[in-house]
């Protein structure tokens, strides 16, 4: 840090908010010293930095700010506690009430002994404490354990500052390894890759450079080739990485960061040392994060350990008929005949997946097969009754997030959750988890498509092998977040029995919402998007007219006696002309304005207010309120309107309501727009889906489907409709790179480390892996060469993850 950085210095007169999780804090200062032009006595600063003590001297580096209503503020990038300089400050420091049990005459002996900068000294080696005569251990340990709690977070965090890491990395990293983080980073610089989220290599790399880990060191070789799996894994959703992609992929990393060589051999090599820690797994040429490698290896066995299993009771097609018919009376419905099947088979598999489209009556056969299952096996559906006898429930009703299960609940008349609620998980889980049973006869798994890899695992470790599994979804949506495919694996795997609904159910027969999404799922288009229907319409607009035509539509319809509950906005990115940031902030200016005595509650750049309409991110079981749930803002109390003087958001989720501090708002966005990711799982009465030609690298076959089956009476399709016929005729380019399939089935092979440098080797010969070298001349932008050159020129190997201090 710059000797003329701008500081304070100054003691605490009160804390206005301090966050106990990343310690970010407001606070009240009298000022005592200043190198800025600040003239006042007292000053608002704010950062992360943990509790300051009363009566204590602090210095603070970083800059002054103006606040729009609270005026000049300071924003904190370093703190650290002002230390006596002098011998007699040093004794009255080191014999006050921190310390207990060192007095004055103590304190001259330490202070004498070790000199003035006796603290330092201390810090860096407690042993120093052996030269006092009469210190006896606990002494030692006492005046040791107060100055690391007091400046180990300080000494930390001023030389994570000086490496160049800002506050709020910082204290992650802080908050990971504790007093031990400098020593932990100075032996490997690395580990921050893997255990502290938001940091890449290039940032890792950075800081290793600076510590003199640079060219072919091991551990730098090992960061790569590490980097380079996570990141292609999270990236493009792949289980697997072939080592063909990853050794060119880490050579260029490496050499693009550093100039210097990297031979194939060095990268070869580290890939066998990670196999062999068990930082990465591997079969022949595919490389894996252990988590999903072991998670496919147990979610194979598991089905066919279920599959195995037949069930314990077969009835007769004419009993399963006859109790099918009586719930057509009861129920007062009519099945299909393939409906019929559907709830046959489901009734006499371990394990089987229920698929089709929108309408086909998935829903339906759900409904049926509970209540088949119940009237056969002689089971009550009265949750009260099993409530008296204190006995599980015997049939598990679960989806991946809450609006799907609140639908499966709905459609039921029976208790649906989350997976993450089942499994008792709160969505920060990794790696290996805590084992459950999840005690259930029938398990039924809606929205099987949005599941991944790893949670389907952790839910099948939970079920035991003679329970029933259904699992239904539609293949042609969206795959899940996560890495893998299960549902798609699943039924490609000609193992697990497989049943697909075609008739359309749901809707009436004119409906060409249905038809639209039916002929994108059979590829075969004939329709004319842009005519208007009885259910849908086509508004051409650029990606510029899409606000105002989008305001429109809402002002339009919120008219006519619609709530905005009843209309969404569905897009695929948050940023640009018909990005999500800005369509949210448009429409709540229009359904939910500033208005003279209407609260407001205020997080970066969002405003919330009373009646907003809000999308929960993170799980947050404990109030049973789950990432994607949707819910609405109904108070807000000020921070002089609560007893403990914090500002309080509540937002009612269907009747549920929770309470949000200010700090707890990172949680929560604005849900006018979603992501059509967001909305998987949900239905909404009005759908309106701006469709332009921004948006082309994200306009896919299987996220227009999903988009379009979101709407339940009305859907309105605004833009371009060249883009929306290009869109539904482009996949995926490239297809997830997963092994399940080929567990389920038994084709999959372990291979031994000593295989696998041969395999390597042989399959990454110079022939098939070259790095052209790099031109370091500088690029010259023509009216002649601009549309032949790559708009991501110079990123290469560079990841998001690479730029989030920036937000510090």
């Amino acid at each position: 840090m710059s000797e003329t950085a701008p500081y304070i210095i100054g003691r605490p007169v009160v804390t206005i908010f301090h966050n106990t999780t990343n310690l970010f804090s407001i606070v009240k200062l009298k000022v005592t010293s200043t190198n800025t032009d600040y003239r006042d006595s007292e000053i608002v600063i704010k950062g992360s930095f943990p509790p300051l003590v009363a009566e204590e001297d602090y210095k603070f580096t970083g800059r002054l700010v103006n606040h729009p209503v609270h005026g000049q503020q300071f924003d904190v990038q370093t703190f650290s506690k002002e230390l006596p300089a002098t011998e007699a400050g040093l004794i009255h420091y080191l014999s006050g009430d921190l310390f207990p049990g060192i007095g004055k005459k103590t304190a001259t002996d330490i202070v004498k002994t070790l000199g003035n900068n006796v603290i330092q000294k201390v810090l860096e080696d407690r042993s120093v404490l052996d030269q006092i005569p009469r210190l006896s251990d606990e002494r030692k340990d006492t005046l040791v354990s107060v100055l690391q709690e007091n400046l180990g977070l300080e000494r930390t965090m001023v030389q994570l500052n000086e490496w160049g890491f800002g506050p709020q990395v910082a204290m992650r990293i802080y908050q990971a390894y504790q007093d031990d983080a400098i020593t932990i980073l100075t032996e490997n610089p690395y580990r921050l890759i893997k255990e502290i989220e938001g940091i890449g290599f290039q940032r890792a790399d950075d800081l290793a450079k600076q510590l003199g880990l640079v060219g072919d060191h091991p551990a730098r070789i090992k960061a790569a080739v590490y980097y380079s799996v996570h990141n292609e894994v999270q990236s493009a959703g792949h289980v697997y990485v072939e080592s063909e992609v990853i050794l060119p992929q880490a050579k260029q990393l490496l050499e693009s960061s550093q100039a210097h060589i990297i031979s194939y051999e060095s990268i070869t090599q580290a890939v066998i040392e990670l196999v062999e820690e068990g930082t990465l797994s591997a079969e022949m040429q595919r490389l894996y994060l252990p988590s999903l490698y072991f998670s496919e290896i147990g979610i194979a066995a598991k089905v066919n350990k279920i599959l195995e299993n037949e069930v314990a009771e077969q009835f007769p097609a004419s009993e399963i008929r006859k109790a099918i018919g009586e719930i057509e009376e009861r129920l007062e419905v009519q099945y299909a005949e393939t409906q019929v099947e559907a709830i046959e088979r489901a009734l006499h598999s371990s394990l089987l997946v229920l698929t089709g489209g929108p309408g086909t009556g998935k829903t339906t056969v759900i409904r049926g097969l509970v209540e088949a299952y119940a009237e056969l096996h002689g089971i009550s559906l009265d949750l009260e009754e099993y409530a008296r006898k204190k006995e599980p429930f015997p049939i598990i009703l679960a989806a991946p997030t809450g609006r799907a299960a609140k639908r499966m609940s709905e459609s039921t008349g029976l208790p649906a959750m989350t997976i993450h609620r089942l499994l008792g998980f709160t969505g920060q889980e990794t790696e290996e988890e805590t084992e459950r049973e999840v005690d259930g006869n029938l398990i039924i798994i809606d929205e099987t498509s949005m599941v991944d890899t790893w949670l389907m695992h952790q839910l099948l470790k939970a079920v035991r092998n003679d329970a029933q599994l259904l699992f239904v979804g539609d293949q042609d949506q969206l795959p899940s977040v996560g890495p893998g495919q299960v549902l798609h694996d699943f039924m490609q795997s000609g193992k697990i029995p497989v049943v697909e609904l075609t008739d359309i159910f749901r809707q009436s027969e004119g409906s060409t919402i249905i038809e639209m999404a039916h002929m994108i799922k059979q590829k075969e288009w004939t329709m004319d998007v842009t005519r208007k229907t009885s259910d849908r319409s086509f508004i051409k607009a650029s990606s510029d007219q899409i606000l105002p035509v989008v305001k429109q539509i809402v002002q339009n319809a919120t008219s006519k006696g619609h709530s905005i509950k009843d209309i969404q906005v569905l897009a695929p990115m948050y940023k640009g002309p018909a990005g999500i940031d800005g369509l949210n902030k448009m429409i709540q200016e229009v359904t939910n304005p500033p208005a003279e005595g209407r609260k407001e509650m205020v997080f970066g750049e969002t405003i919330y207010r009373i009646g907003d309409k809000v999308l929960q991110l993170v799980n947050q079981p404990e109030s049973n309120v789950f990432n994607g749930d949707m819910g609405e803002v109904v108070a807000i109390m000020l921070a002089k309107e609560t007893t403990d003087k914090k500002a309080i958001m509540v937002v009612s989720y269907d009747g549920n309501e929770v309470q949000y501090e200010r700090s707890d708002l990172n949680q929560l966005t604005l849900a006018y727009c979603c992501s059509i990711h967001k909305s998987q799982g949900s239905e909404f009465p009005i759908v309106v889906m701006p469709i332009v030609r921004s948006q082309r690298k994200m306009l896919r076959r299987n996220l227009l489907y999903t988009g379009i089956t979101r709407a339940k009476n009305f859907l309105i399709l605004c833009g371009e409709a060249e883009e929306f016929k290009a869109g539904i005729a482009r996949t995926d380019e490239t297809e997830r790179q997963t092994t399940l399939q080929e567990r389920i089935t038994g084709e999959a092979q372990e291979v031994q480390t000593t295989q696998l440098e041969e395999t390597i080797t042989r399959n990454t010969a110079p022939a098939k892996v070259t790095v052209e070298p790099r031109d370091t001349s500088p690029a010259k932008l023509t009216m002649d060469n601009f549309t032949g050159i790559d708009p991501l020129v110079g990123m290469n190997n560079v990841s998001p993850f690479d730029f989030l201090e920036l937000t510090d």
